[in-house]
């Protein structure tokens, strides 16, 4: 049995990287539908040159979104920072039935409209050079590998959320999409559009709260919070949180998915 909702929001999968935990959002999406979900941004991490981490698990995950996109679901794909590459025309293909969009505007049951998109679009010009997504990679896959070694190395039964470790991934990150500008610019560009609000990813931080007159919606992500935003059928937006699952310490290593190529 699942939970059906009017539309879903998940952001952050991060598909292809060491801590992506695609296991979880297949579990999450098979116990709950909507007649359309979003993928908001950094879907995949494919294209920074490290170690692409793919497995039965994440073809499971795509074979799942591509059967509801083809059966009567809409899916949506907005690119974040990690596959910006899929925001140059041809540059990647997509799985089926899948839509691409830079940004676009949600009507709510309620007759509410809230913008949505990744959220990379409102960092300092700085952040947004590839360059700084490809450090930023790297240093968390590090983090995470030292992380994992720690675990199995002192015996714990998993990596704590509270480990020192973890506390720095979370400031590491907070430090890239720069607190409260950060959201702040979010709820001006979703002003500028004529939206009552902005639903976004980018930050890995869930939120959900009025932020100078209008509501910021932040989905949070797939490798550390497991939380989605979503729309009950009288419009109304919450956040939601998955049962919290261990990332595994060595996740498989392929090429890349055949549905993500380059034809360039």
């Amino acid at each position: 049995m699942s939970f059906q909702f009017r539309a879903l929001f998940l952001s952050d999968l991060h598909l292809g990287a060491r801590a992506s935990r695609p296991r979880a959002v297949l579990d999450f999406l098979r116990a709950h539908d909507a007649a359309t979900i979003y993928l908001v941004g950094d879907v995949f991490d494919l294209w920074h040159g490290g170690r692409i981490h793919w497995g039965p698990a994440h073809d499971a995950l795509i074979a799942e979104l591509e059967r509801r996109a083809t059966s009567g679901t809409r899916v949506i794909c907005l690119p974040g920072n990690h596959d910006a590459p899929l925001r140059d025309p041809g540059a990647a293909r997509l799985p089926r039935g899948w839509e691409l969009r830079e940004a676009l505007t949600h009507r709510a049951a309620d007759g509410r409209r809230y913008l949505v998109l990744h959220g990379d679009q409102c960092d300092a010009r700085l952040l947004r050079l590839h360059i700084m997504t490809r450090i930023g990679s790297r240093a968390d896959a590090a983090i995470r590998t030292l992380d994992a070694w720690l675990t199995r190395r002192f015996g714990r039964a998993g990596p704590r959320p509270d480990s020192p470790l973890r506390r720095a991934i979370t400031a590491f990150n907070g430090l890239f999409v720069m607190g409260g500008r950060f959201e702040r610019r979010l709820i001006a560009l979703a002003r500028a559009a004529g939206t009552q609000g902005v639903i976004c990813g980018h930050s890995h931080k869930p939120m959900l709260r009025e932020l100078d007159g209008a509501l910021y919606a932040n989905c949070g992500d797939w490798v550390d919070s497991l939380t989605a935003m979503v729309e009950d059928d009288d419009g109304s937006l919450r956040l939601i949180s998955w049962q919290n699952q261990p990332a595994p310490s060595h996740p498989p290593a392929n090429e890349a998915p055949a549905f993500a190529e380059s034809h360039a």
